[in-house]
């Protein structure tokens, strides 16, 4: 049995309800609660957590499903602070023990000191920019995919623990052109894809 801890990124500000993410977390959540190959614990970034108990989540799990809509090219603040706050508290409890370096070399082995190693993740991001910002020449992102250029970071923050990629999906022009019943269908077909990966 696989242990899955899904995280929903988005909370409620502004003009953001968060309801795609949260009905994306929800499909998520039935997928694997419906299979007995899989044991599944959540987290929404909205509510009240503690930190502790979330380092014990992280290190349960086998793999870790983040959801998250993307705001002004970044995740949200309120996941941001959750991160900060839980990836701390792991520090030499699970998620990480140091940034790798020795004092006697410290030019090398940076982002080596995670404590996941052997654990998986998926990102999913939702957007209001559409695919083709992404992909045609002189749009906005000048050619470089989602995993390139905005969620690198992300992507290097979960390899800095250890964590390995399995795969990602991507959400465009939900806020305007969304098409929500058939992003569902296309991210189910996803999910029966990645499965068996995991």
């Amino acid at each position: 049995m696989k242990n899955i801890f899904i995280i929903n990124g988005s909370h409620p500000f502004a003009h953001s309800g968060g309801r795609f993410n949260e009905t994306l977390f929800n499909n998520t959540m039935d997928y694997f609660d419906s299979n007995e190959n899989f044991a599944v614990k959540s987290t929404q970034v909205g509510d009240d957590y503690d930190a502790k108990e979330e380092v014990e989540k992280f290190k349960w799990a086998d793999i870790v499903i983040y959801h998250t809509p993307i705001w002004w090219f970044q995740i949200p603040f309120g996941f941001k602070k959750y991160i900060d706050e839980v990836f701390t508290e792991g520090h030499q409890n699970g998620i990480y023990k140091s940034d790798g370096r020795s004092r006697t070399n410290p030019d090398i082995n940076y982002g080596t000191g995670g404590l996941m190693h052997g654990k998986k993740y998926i990102l999913t991001t939702s957007w209001n920019a559409p695919k083709t910002a992404f992909t045609l020449e002189n749009e906005f992102f000048d050619q470089k995919s989602v995993d390139e250029g905005v969620m690198f970071g992300f992507h290097r923050m979960n390899a800095f623990t250890g964590m390995e990629l399995i795969g990602t999906h991507h959400f465009h022009d939900m806020e305007k052109n969304a098409d929500v019943p058939l992003e569902l269908e296309n991210y189910s077909g996803f999910l029966n894809k990645i499965t068996l990966k995991m």
